[in-house]
């Protein structure tokens, strides 16, 4: 296996200004990687989905209408953090995250881009730029990768309807066009973790403009168009967690069957494949 550095090192800029994990990106050779993208993955992507997605995206309007009427807390492209009260144990260990983020994925290749763990993000541009090391995807722990972040994986396994949590890394310069997720089933949370002051990381939520802070909640619906700029020279780090929406029937019964046929398809065992292949992969450059 041969590696490849990147063009720049990832850089991590504190509030104080320091400079850390300067290191060049070390990554595997992407073409072992069975996620790797490739000509026409776009296509073949789309091709790869479970047949519940691409339904579902012609029924999105009315499953997520339904899903909204039985909501239990707002229906806003913005929820208001007090709705939640497992996000203070966010906040309140924030630094204790923090820390493990920094030292494990931020460790040179740790992290892959979400384009070579999922086939449904390899149409979005500059997803390259775009890493993540997931302790939990659609319900099911990674259990090298949360092993290796004790305190992080203790607190999010107290979230109540957790479905994913990862750490968000998103390279300086980046510009994440606008997507929008899979189900309004599902709700999502950010707690800021690195978000350097030397320009501008944002985000637009439909028609909200929303910036992190480190060691701040932010929860959103990202069924609503969004797209995220950071317009820095550092890099922008966030623990992502997926959560699910407070509900009551039918809504709540359509969501479920929803995530169960999604977490038991071919399309999310891919991914967790994908994940193991990378570790598997990055072992070896290590050795």
């Amino acid at each position: 296996m041969t590696p490849d550095t990147l063009p720049s090192p990832i850089r991590i800029r504190h509030n104080s200004g320091n400079l850390a994990g300067t290191e060049p990106l070390m990554v595997p050779d992407l073409t072992i990687i069975s996620g790797a993208p490739t000509p026409g993955s776009a296509l073949q992507a789309e091709r790869g989905r479970p047949l519940i997605i691409t339904i579902g995206k012609h029924l999105r309007g009315v499953f997520d209408r339904m899903i909204a009427s039985s909501s239990l807390v707002s229906n806003e492209p913005v929820l208001d953090v007090r709705d939640f009260a497992w996000t203070q144990m966010l906040r309140e260990n924030w630094q204790a995250i923090r820390d493990e983020a920094v030292a494990v994925a931020l460790r040179r290749n740790a992290a892959p881009s979400l384009s070579t763990i999922s086939p449904d993000h390899r149409a979005i541009a500059e997803v390259d730029k775009w890493r993540s090391f997931f302790l939990w995807g659609y319900g099911y722990r990674i259990d090298e990768n949360a092993d290796r972040c004790p305190v992080t994986a203790a607190l999010v396994e107290r979230i109540p309807g957790l479905n994913s949590a990862f750490f968000s890394i998103l390279a300086p310069g980046t510009h994440i066009p606008v997507h929008r997720g899979v189900t309004k089933g599902l709700i999502t949370c950010h707690l800021g973790l690195v978000v350097p002051r030397d320009g501008d990381v944002r985000m637009r939520v439909r028609d909200r403009i929303v910036r992190w802070a480190e060691g701040e909640t932010l929860v959103f619906d990202d069924t609503y168009q969004h797209e995220v700029w950071n317009d820095t020279d550092g890099t922008r780090v966030v623990l992502l967690i997926q959560f699910e929406r407070p509900l009551r029937n039918p809504g709540k019964w359509i969501a479920d069957r929803f995530l169960s046929i999604v977490r038991r398809s071919a399309f999310v065992q891919e991914a967790r494949d994908n994940i193991q292949t990378w570790n598997a992969a990055v072992k070896q450059l290590d050795v």
